[in-house]
């Protein structure tokens, strides 16, 4: 007998996405930043449409263990990265 995994409210479909844009900007490098926020932006556009609740919770679930990578790699990234600046980071 399976358990129903319970669909995840608004308000935390769009708290996901708002620690997911979050987790982005801690990425020292402009183009890591940039695509985490771009595949952020873009999971959420393509799950949208998402209409059964399986489906959604699914979603949701694999959301939040993306967030958990994004944590884990900008910790990891801000030791390794490289010291010099992008030239997109660079303000006159």
């Amino acid at each position: 007998m399976a358990t129903a995994v319970p669909t995840p409210s608004r308000t935390e479909i769009i708290a996901l996405f708002r620690s997911l844009l979050r987790s982005a900007r801690q990425f020292p490098d402009y183009n890591i930043r940039e695509y985490t926020k771009r595949r952020t932006i873009d999971a959420f556009r393509d799950n949208k449409t998402l209409l059964e609740p399986s489906s959604i919770a699914a979603a949701f679930t694999d959301g939040k263990s993306q967030l958990q990578v994004a944590k884990r790699q900008a910790v990891v990234y801000s030791l390794y990265a490289p010291k010099i600046k992008s030239i997109m980071d660079i303000k006159h």
